[in-house]
């Protein structure tokens, strides 16, 4: 079976890097927004290295997020994902996926503003409930009410992930799919002409 060539990657993704230089590429965003999968999926399409900063978090502490936010609290466990955060963007160019708090810190949106572009991985109260309800593992949702709880951090944190270079809207569709779209946005954004797979040059 034989799938449609993607956007011939070599020239508009060569010209993206390009503009990208020693930059990191930052997904924020909520919980089940995806941006772990995606992230992965765009460093693989993109040949850039992907870090998970909670994995890295988890690596350095040898403690899980939820045992680090029962045993610290959120105050010290968001001052450690801080000092995570600021020492991986010195490693750029790469693909790095954040907690959904981490960039309601305001020393944490000025380092990824300086060492990155920030993409906002968008997503819909339902979407974000099916997928965080598979998963035990959110300290945040330790709660009677994790929609409720989902939908105030939506009040408090959309305001300020919309502040992202890039918006990205995600739903449940292929990784592959959003990944795509997480490319093109990209190439708009730093003004990059696409390949498209017709051959036609879409700027």
């Amino acid at each position: 079976m034989n799938a449609l060539p993607a956007n011939p990657p070599g020239e508009s993704h060569a010209a993206l890097l390009g503009r990208l230089g020693n930059r990191s590429i930052v997904f924020v965003g909520l919980m089940g927004a995806g941006k772990t999968a995606i992230g992965r999926k765009v460093g693989s399409m993109l040949s850039l290295p992907f870090i998970d900063s909670d994995q890295e978090i988890e690596g350095v502490s040898r403690m899980t997020v939820p045992e680090l936010f029962e045993r610290y609290g959120e105050t010290e466990f968001r001052a450690l994902e801080q000092r995570v955060i600021l020492r991986l963007l010195e490693n750029g160019p790469q693909v790095l996926s954040t907690g959904g708090g981490a960039f309601m810190n305001a020393q944490t949106r000025e380092a990824i503003a300086a060492h990155g572009v920030s993409i906002w991985l968008k997503a819909e109260l339902d979407l974000l409930m099916d997928r965080v309800s598979k998963k035990q593992n959110r300290p945040l949702l330790k709660s009677p009410d994790p929609r409720g709880v989902l939908e105030k951090l939506m009040g408090e944190r959309y305001p300020v992930y919309a502040t992202s270079d890039v918006t990205v809207p995600t739903r449940d569709d292929r990784k592959e799919v959003i990944a795509s779209e997480v490319i093109s946005a990209l190439c708009r954004h730093f003004g990059v002409a696409e390949a498209t797979s017709t051959g036609e040059v879409q700027s």
